[in-house]
């Protein structure tokens, strides 16, 4: 197949010029097909070495990537089209790489990393967001309705916030003990937080009715596919005010330290960035309340985000109480982020039988006997109700946009903030 624009189509009427480089010509005739399509002009490169010649005489506007090629691989010419051309928005695509492929090109200067066969839908919402021209479609997969950003009582907004660049990070799942990957990827407005597994191909909207599972984690799911603990970046996210990102993972969120100040660190590193339009907070009109046993945790009128949590165990923890309002990403840093998940040692040999717990490690988690921590010391003297306060918080951020009132938890966790949720969204209608 020769390199350049394709006969036939009218450059005047052209959206933007796409570079495809593919050896399989299956995949770069569907592909061509689905751009032209769309109003994309198209050039072509079989391997790396035509791609950089092409890419110098044509300039497209955007290149799609395959990873395994003939003489010259794609993370080769990535770098090369990069220091030729940095702003140009560069999708790597492939069927057979690791997480650790995808997470090297993004930090190669990748935007994004698409898995064979390729979804048409996806790719082509890829490729406008490449182009900052969000598509106009809301009810396209994976994307919500604008509707659902604007209902709640009393409503106040406050801006839709992304982040300015692409972002990755690389650790261990707490629960399947593998490795892998997160790539963080800026979104239009009115898109909100979807989470996307790499393997599958499947977008799951960080929404309450997405819930799978709330055994010793929040977990989502949908068309057979889970994304698992996923509390602590969401808690990150919602203290940041992010409400559109594509968070790619494979299966599990990485734990990190068993906190969320690896989260914020990638947050401060890469920049928020303001949105043109808005998003309607939810403020709390009357008194909600679930039960579960001695458990308790209710959520009444309030004009800021107030959290009043009560953890009582035996000795060591013993009671801890803790009072916190959220209100941006400083307080959140200090107060909150840091504490660590933590686990009972007469726990873990129950948990490994139930295939949880793989990837908790000695430097991922507080481990606690009846004396007390047995593998680390303390960042604070109530690490456990902090770390309870930070779950929560992260469940909270499942209404797809901020909440304003006053939540008094007592011994709760994932099972009863969801319960909570549910009976909100019921009842306001979301």
């Amino acid at each position: 197949m020769a390199p350049g624009p394709f006969l036939g189509y009218n450059p005047s009427r052209m959206k933007a010029k796409v570079l495809i480089v593919d050896d399989e010509e299956a995949v770069v005739k569907a592909l061509v097909g689905a751009l032209q399509d769309e109003g994309y002009g198209c050039v072509v490169a079989k391997d790396g070495r035509e791609a950089l010649e092409v890419f110098v005489r044509e300039r497209p506007d955007v290149a799609l990537l395959d990873v395994w090629m003939p003489d010259m691989d794609g993370l080769e010419v990535l770098r090369r089209i990069k220091e030729m051309d940095s702003e140009c928005p560069v999708i790597m695509i492939s069927g057979h790489a690791t997480v650790a492929t995808a997470v090297k090109a993004m930090k190669m200067g990748a935007i994004d990393f698409l898995e064979k066969p390729l979804s048409i839908e996806a790719l082509l919402l890829t490729v406008e967001r490449a182009l900052r021209k969000p598509p106009g479609d809301d009810s396209k997969k994976g994307r919500f309705p604008r509707a659902l950003l604007g209902k709640g009582p009393e409503r106040t907004a406050s801006p839709q916030r992304t982040i300015k660049k692409s972002a990755v990070l690389y650790g261990t799942g707490l629960h399947s003990g593998q490795k892998t990957g997160l790539l963080l990827l800026p979104q239009p407005p009115n898109t909100g937080i979807l989470f996307y597994d790499l393997a599958e191909d499947v977008a799951i909207p960080a929404l309450v009715d997405h819930v799978a599972s709330t055994d010793f984690a929040t977990s989502l799911g949908k068309d057979g596919v889970y994304i698992r603990t996923i509390e602590h970046l969401m808690a990150t996210l919602h203290a940041y005010g992010i409400t559109n990102l594509l968070v790619k993972v494979n299966r599990e969120v990485p734990v990190m330290d068993g906190s969320a100040l690896e989260f914020c660190r990638l947050l401060d590193e890469v920049g928020l960035e303001e949105q043109e339009e808005g998003v309607h907070e939810i403020r709390i009109c009357r008194r909600y309340e679930v039960r579960n046993g001695l458990r308790v945790i209710t959520l009444e009128p309030s004009d800021k985000l107030e959290v009043e949590f009560v953890l009582r165990y035996p000795p060591p923890i013993g009671e801890q109480r803790l009072y916190f309002v959220l209100e941006g990403p400083e307080g959140f840093k200090e107060e909150i982020a840091p504490a660590r998940t933590f686990a009972f040692l007469r726990d873990v040999e129950s948990l490994s039988k139930m295939g949880l717990a793989g990837g908790g490690h000695l430097h991922n988690v507080v481990l606690l006997d009846e004396r007390g921590p047995i593998n680390t010391e303390l960042r604070f003297p109530d690490e456990m109700v902090r770390h309870k306060v930070l779950d929560l918080i992260g469940d909270l951020y499942l209404l797809n946009r901020p909440l304003r009132g006053k939540i008094r938890a007592f011994m709760t966790g994932h099972r009863e903030n969801i319960a909570l949720l549910k009976q909100v969204k019921e009842d306001l209608g979301l």
